[in-house]
């Protein structure tokens, strides 16, 4: 997964090419370094198509059968910043080739591109010299795209969450036209919108002088089209009476009533697709082999061992659980200079939902979880530096890490009396 930077400086070697790529969305630069950084050719602009894949391949070809070059060409490394989604294409194509692709940290380069010219020059040549020349220092790390079922994964992680935010900004819609029109809803139906028969009510007779006028039969026929037993008459007059003493707005009922309905047909059918998401998350997590490992874990579900798997991939391309916190952005940080020393955070710079998954995990495992309940009240109620609570689930998180890799790493499920080791027990237990 990481190397050490010793490591990769000796992963360049006089043979060695280091391309940089600036990345758009319609033309990428590219620029060319020896291992000592000096530039070899010109600068070039190609197509994010695949004639101007072509044509940097070409050019990479004819560089390397240059005369004039001190040592002779035996390996291509291609660096760039993987921001954003341009990049994903060029890279997969380039690694189906066969070419080595490393990734360079968008705010080194931002840093690093003044100390060639002293200037505060931008433009995409400058970046793709910059991004080279950071790659020959050992500035750089291996770049990864998700194959087969983690692949699969990554996408229905991802178009969960794009679902899940879709569908809370309709919730959220339809909220503020009730509380406009009919706030008193909430005191007839406890969640109106999630219920069928309080969900049969928005589409048909959602405010109160509709309800007023159509009186207690229709009312109830139109809760029946949704559910048959569970709901009836009773609270059909406790509808009624809410709408006789309503404060809501009357204007405009018509066209607010239409784009109603719109919302709650676009929030069912939301409901749906999530549902079906989820099934076949649950079908891709079979697939990997660690879904009975990771759901022996109490707290954990379907849906946060596959949106885990889908953020990291496979769990034992990684050489250490140290590995996947720092991929989260969980590396601690501090700002220390002379006497003064600062607290220590988190430095962030890492995959942002993949720390809010955990985050999630955590929320839940600590009010589910024996062993983590234990866990999180030791560290925010111990006598010597307690923790806040968010700082709290930030350590736990990073302890569901370290549990998963090794139940993965070991092919075993979750034992409670080997979450801790023999130090970290005596602790508790002296708590």
């Amino acid at each position: 997964m990481k190397n050490s930077l010793n490591k990769k400086l000796e992963a360049i070697t006089p043979g060695t090419l280091v391309v940089g790529v600036d990345v758009a969305k319609s033309l990428h630069w590219a620029r060319f370094v020896d291992y000592r950084g000096q530039e070899i050719g010109k600068a070039m602009s190609f197509k994010n198509n695949r004639q101007g894949i072509d044509n940097i391949l070409a050019s990479i070809g004819e560089i390397s059968k240059l005369r004039t070059l001190r040592h002779p060409i035996e390996k291509v490394i291609i660096g760039m910043e993987p921001t954003g989604h341009y990049w994903k294409a060029l890279t997969n194509q380039l690694l189906n080739k066969g070419y080595i692709v490393v990734g360079v940290n968008p705010y080194h380069t931002k840093k690093a591109k003044e100390l060639d010219d002293n200037s505060q020059t931008k433009n995409d040549r400058k970046d793709a010299i910059t991004i080279a020349r950071l790659v020959k220092d050992g500035r750089y790390f291996e770049v990864y795209l998700p194959r087969e079922v983690y692949g699969e994964l990554r996408v229905l992680t991802n178009e969960r969450m794009n679902v899940n935010k879709r569908l809370n900004a309709v919730k959220n819609t339809i909220t503020a036209i009730l509380d406009e029109y009919f706030p008193e809803i909430n005191t007839v139906f406890k969640k109106p919108l999630d219920g069928k028969a309080s969900r049969q009510i928005l589409r048909g007779c959602p405010f109160p002088l509709i309800i007023i006028a159509m009186g207690e039969v229709e009312i109830l026929a139109e809760i029946r089209k949704a559910v048959k037993k569970t709901v009836g008459i009773k609270k059909v007059r406790q509808l009624i009476n809410a709408a006789q003493s309503s404060i809501g707005v009357t204007y405009g009922l018509q066209s607010a009533q239409r784009r109603l309905r719109r919302l709650v047909d676009e929030m069912t059918m939301l409901d749906e697709h999530l549902t079906q998401i989820e099934q076949e998350m649950d079908t891709r997590l079979r697939e990997t082999g660690y879904a009975e490992q990771l759901l022996s874990i109490k707290g954990i579900g379907i849906v946060s061992a596959a949106s885990f798997l889908g953020e990291i991939g496979d769990p034992l391309r990684f050489q250490s659980a140290r590995q996947i916190a720092r991929l989260a952005g969980y590396n601690l940080i501090e700002d220390s200079s002379g006497k003064s020393k600062s607290g220590t955070s988190i430095s962030k710079r890492g995959r942002k939902q993949l720390r809010s998954i955990l985050y999630r995990m955590a929320l839940i495992m600590v009010s589910k979880n024996d062993e983590m309940k234990v866990f999180y009240k030791h560290l925010t109620n111990r006598g010597t530096n307690p923790l806040r609570r968010k700082q709290a689930l930030v350590v736990v998180s990073k302890k569901i890490i370290t549990i998963i890799f090794s139940m993965v790493k070991k092919r075993e499920e979750y034992k409670p009396e080997l979450v801790f080791g023999a130090v970290r027990k005596e602790m508790l237990e002296a708590a």
